[in-house]
């Protein structure tokens, strides 16, 4: 059975740029979210996030009539589901936009649709997606109860793209499908092979949703060497990177860059998603997600070192000091701020400082809702010129163009390494 149109709900970092990529194949597209904004803008060819080569790929697809944007599911023949699996308090998985997601496109279900989850979830929730969906639609039958008679074909196949080469990777990188059946699997394969140039990898729903945590949780644990073992070199008075670089001359070490923390809605959440389930198990998974979470505290403390330094030696009020705040996005050269730690930061910094807190973000045009009235958003130029204490926290390609001779102040804490 063809795919003549394809529904992703779910039009953010991933979905967005799966659409256009269906789309860039002439495949009719029609991208569904919740945000009427988002939606409108899309419409007019136009794009909501920051993404290298998004824009125009979006354009195309809008101009030639393969791609538009509603704000509720119609029919199709294939739907994607690409939406937020954020953690509650305790850090418990939070399945509340996948249940929605799949409720909202229940009711245009047809014989012979596929229906994939690409966000990423706990083990066992294509699995809770299915039995929604069943419930939802009794005149249809589901691979839990018919196998691979099934009207409605079920997979799991979990996107694994770096912000800011999305559209590349995601065209040329392979993919985990996780059908749960094998027609299931078949089916996807057939619709990712409409654009994908790598490998349709098939396993089975289960070992697909455990494999992206899997993939999210090495790199954790990985940067929390990194992060810890700057904490360590802090205290015995080493340059860590300058450490890394040496340790890495060894032919089997390749010790990854610390920072303030770990960011964005992969790396900074899907670990706790195993540490949930497996609580008495994965001790090293959990530590590595304390280790890191912890790593913006520690950074708070050095700049209040450096601010109490910078008053005792210039002989300025508190009040008079302004603090430069450089980067708050979760990783370089994106717009992407979700769980980062450099927001946190610069939020507890504006928060405990009584004089200015400046931001320097080169990618947003205004300030989260987090540091709103709290900080002022201003230029590289202007910050280097007039703040006492400068706190670079995201490395962005134009931190990394300023040559660290040029940057003058005395007072630095560098968490990426940019200007030491």
């Amino acid at each position: 059975m063809s795919f003549d149109t394809i529904s992703v709900i779910g039009l953010g970092y991933i979905g967005l740029p799966t659409a256009a990529a269906f789309a860039s194949r002439h495949k009719q597209v029609v991208g569904v979210d919740v945000n009427q904004q988002a939606v409108n803008t899309i419409n007019r060819g136009h794009i909501h996030i920051v993404e290298p080569d998004l824009d125009e790929v979006v354009k195309r697809a809008v101009d030639e009539g393969y791609l538009c944007a509603v704000s509720e599911p119609v029919a199709a023949d294939a739907f994607l589901i690409a939406v937020p699996t954020p953690f509650c308090k305790e850090h418990e998985p939070d399945l509340t936009y996948v249940r929605a997601a799949a409720l909202s496109l229940a009711p245009v279900l047809k014989k012979g649709d596929l229906v994939i989850l690409e966000s990423t979830s706990p083990v066992g929730t294509t699995e809770q997606m299915a039995q929604w969906l069943a419930s939802a639609r009794q005149d249809l039958s589901f691979p839990q109860t018919a196998g691979e008679h099934a009207d409605i074909n079920i997979a799991y196949c979990p996107e694994r793209v770096l912000p800011g080469k999305v559209m590349m990777e995601l065209i040329n990188n392979d993919r985990i499908i996780g059908g749960m059946t094998a027609r299931c699997s078949a089916r996807a394969s057939e619709l990712y092979r409409i654009f994908l140039k790598g490998e349709c990898v098939v396993t089975n729903a289960r070992t697909a949703e455990m494999c992206k945590l899997t993939e999210n949780s090495f790199r954790d644990v990985n940067i929390a060497f990194a992060n810890e073992l700057s904490v360590i070199c802090a205290d015995q008075g080493i340059n860590v990177w300058e450490l890394i670089r040496l340790a890495n001359r060894h032919p089997r070490v390749n010790i990854l860059q610390p920072g303030p923390g770990v960011g964005g809605h992969c790396i900074a959440v899907d670990p706790w998603f195993i540490v949930a389930q497996n609580p008495q198990h994965a001790r090293l998974i959990h530590t590595a997600r304390l280790v890191n979470d912890a790593k913006p505290e520690w950074v708070m403390d050095r700049v209040k070192a450096v601010v109490a330094d910078c008053l005792v030696t210039s002989g300025k009020r508190a009040s008079e000091v302004i603090i430069a705040c450089f980067g708050l996005a979760f990783k370089p050269d994106i717009d992407d701020l979700r769980e980062s730690p450099a927001v946190s930061i610069t939020r507890r910094i504006a928060q405990w400082h009584p004089g200015e807190t400046q931001v320097v973000e080169p990618y947003v045009d205004q300030l989260p809702p987090s540091l709103a009235g709290l900080a002022t958003l201003t230029g590289l130029d202007s910050a280097l010129q007039c703040a006492d204490v400068l706190v670079m926290l995201v490395d962005h390609s134009p931190f990394k163009a300023r040559q660290p001779s040029t940057v003058t102040q005395r007072w630095i804490v560098d968490t990426k390494g940019v200007w030491r």
